[in-house]
């Protein structure tokens, strides 16, 4: 068995993809790789179905939220770290809920800020090969199976980005949150990226070359900002969220 774990998560190149779709252990792997049985697709449905609907009760009460996204590997004493932290700081001061991926480095900077300011620090985990343990800065958490249902929470109940260094995952996290504020399937709510030095390439990649080129419109992405301030931030959050006529109370830090 122990073999068979190896290797599927540290495959040999010989080896060919099919084979470790088929392994049991990477079920959700072999699920998307195509069609599969009719009982064996609904019996997926319902998991995915059950998976929201955890997800939504657990949720519910947890007040504006805004979500804070960024890497799991910058750990304490990385300047992004205490960014991070910060960031969680400032917003639990503003009276929002802190919600992040519930993991460790960034996400548990902010989760930190925001439990030190004596704010509500909330997290979405997810069940990862790496067994992804929630942060010990949490006043709740659910843990998901499904990325994509995972995503759908952490947008479903956010005012508001704030997106800090990361990798791939952060980037999706970030792209989703941008395709639906442009495509009008959510509310134009800031998108703010956190750490100007990191992000600039990247920033400017989407005003010289998308832009440039006629595949985005300008207007498309008023609603993007960028800054290293916690403060600005939250002036940025707070002017978004008053033209929407949603008021909050500030929380005095200890």
């Amino acid at each position: 068995m122990k073999r068979k774990w190896k290797a599927i998560f540290y495959p040999n190149p010989t080896i060919k993809r099919i084979q470790q779709l088929q392994s049991e252990v990477h079920a959700e792997a072999h699920y998307l790789a195509g069609r599969h049985s009719r009982l064996g697709e609904l019996a997926r449905l319902l998991r995915i179905s059950l998976e929201f609907f955890r997800g939504m009760v657990s949720l519910h009460k947890i007040g504006p939220a805004i979500t804070v996204f960024g890497s799991a590997r910058f750990k304490e004493g990385h300047i992004y770290y205490d960014l991070a932290q910060k960031v969680g700081k400032a917003l639990a001061c503003e009276g929002y809920t802190v919600m992040t991926g519930g993991g460790p480095g960034i996400m548990e900077g902010a989760n930190r800020g925001a439990k030190e300011a004596g704010g509500r620090s909330v997290g979405c985990n997810i069940i990862l090969p790496s067994e992804q343990a929630p942060n010990p800065y949490l006043d709740q958490y659910i843990t998901f199976y499904y990325f994509f249902v995972r995503k759908v929470m952490l947008v479903k109940y956010s005012y508001g980005f704030v997106i800090l260094p990361g990798g791939l995952g952060t980037l999706d996290e970030m792209t989703e949150a941008i395709t639906l504020i442009q495509t009008g399937k959510l509310y134009d709510f800031p998108v703010i990226l956190m750490g100007k030095e990191y992000w600039k390439e990247f920033y400017d990649w989407i005003q010289n070359v998308l832009i440039q080129s006629g595949a985005v419109k300008p207007e498309d992405l008023n609603f993007i900002y960028m800054t290293d301030d916690p403060q600005e931030m939250t002036h940025i959050i707070r002017n978004t969220l008053d033209k929407l006529g949603l008021t909050l109370t500030p929380i005095v830090s200890p």
